[in-house]
């Protein structure tokens, strides 16, 4: 059988990194960042942006969840509310599929030191911490398995993720 992990959770909590984990963990994995899918300049949020991002994601993850190659699919991206989650696991072919929904977090204040070192490396830019903090409280409200990274490396925090129980 075959298993999704679908990886949420504000900019900076270290879901990329975690999800590299993961795939360096799990046999026959494949790893999609949805921000891969949405790489452009300038970034645009608009209605057709948000289609054509949702629709590649979901080819991708159809096309990986298909092939024989892999027993483990491994996806990462912001996903801050119920309905995009959903939204995606509705248009995926899970049959024969597991799913477990994860959503890192942690306290506010660790995120803020997260993105303004980010946004200090030049990594992200400074309305990126805004954006991340009025996040991170929404994934209280999700049906996922929350997972503090504040204290974990993201390998301790892969360990916890493949160690759970599977609901789904």
């Amino acid at each position: 059988m075959k298993r999704l992990y679908m990886i949420g959770g504000p900019m900076g909590v270290g879901k990329t990194a975690v999800s590299r984990e993961l795939q360096k963990r799990l046999e026959r994995c494949v790893f999609l960042d949805g921000d891969w899918c949405w790489d452009a300049r300038p970034f645009q949020v608009t209605e057709e942006t948000k289609s054509m991002v949702t629709e590649n994601i979901c080819f991708l993850l159809n096309r990986f969840l298909r092939c024989s190659a892999y027993d483990n699919v491994v996806f990462c991206w912001v996903m801050h509310r119920q309905e995009i989650l959903d939204g995606l696991l509705s248009r995926l072919d899970l049959s024969g599929c597991r799913v477990r929904a994860v959503s890192l977090t942690c306290p506010e204040e660790a995120l803020r030191r997260r993105l303004e070192g980010d946004v200090r490396a030049g990594i992200r830019s400074q309305d990126a911490i805004g954006r991340g903090l009025s996040y991170l409280p929404l994934y209280k409200a999700m049906t996922t398995h929350e997972l503090d990274t504040s204290a974990l490396t993201p390998a301790q925090a892969a360990e916890r993720i493949i160690g759970e129980e599977w609901t789904r």
